[in-house]
């Protein structure tokens, strides 16, 4: 059944208020907290595919950057988005697309729905580190070692959980016919 805008938009707001949520669980580090941000947005574009992942995204960063407290730790405002942990955030829209286009060339079955968000760890973690570096003023092994390293473990465990939980949530939705199901 094919839906009309007016619901797709309404999946993708779905989507962006899904991440806003997971992103408040957070694990504080040192430097840059573990939140379930990465997590949200791995789910969301397994489940909606890339037009409507990467919308969620987009609405989720504008949201957050007019200053509702939809970042991590009940944040939001530009001064998040350029400073030190505004990297990860922009990489979400990169991650969103990259791993949408995989899976729509690929296909949405678990194995692929894995590598999909192992892909999209790291776009995020790269976009981070970069980001982390020329905001902070780190060594490239600086922001390496704040801004990857205590990540590479929990973003492998977060993308199979991504992947399981997006797979078994749009399966779902395909047999109620509430999103379009895949070739």
């Amino acid at each position: 059944m094919k839906k009309g805008s007016t619901y797709q938009y309404v999946l993708a707001a779905f989507g962006a208020a899904i991440i806003a949520v997971l992103a408040q669980v957070t694990i504080p580090l040192p430097l840059i907290p573990i939140t379930g941000q990465t997590l949200a947005v791995g789910i969301v574009v397994t489940i909606l595919g890339t037009r409507l992942g990467t919308i969620s995204v987009l609405l989720y960063i504008l949201l957050g950057a007019v200053g509702l407290p939809v970042f991590s730790g009940m944040s939001g405002g530009l001064g998040i988005l350029v400073g030190p942990t505004g990297g990860y955030i922009v990489g979400f829209l990169v991650t969103a697309i990259i791993m949408g286009l995989y899976l729509d060339q690929f296909g949405i079955t678990f194995v692929h729905a894995i590598i999909a968000n192992i892909i999209g760890m790291i776009i995020t973690l790269a976009f981070g580190t970069v980001w982390l570096k020329i905001v902070a003023e780190y060594t490239w092994t600086a922001a390496f070692m704040g801004g990857v390293a205590p990540f590479i473990v929990v973003g492998i465990v977060k993308a199979v959980l991504a992947a399981w939980i997006g797979v078994i949530v749009r399966r779902r939705l395909e047999s109620a016919h509430l999103i379009e199901a895949t070739a």
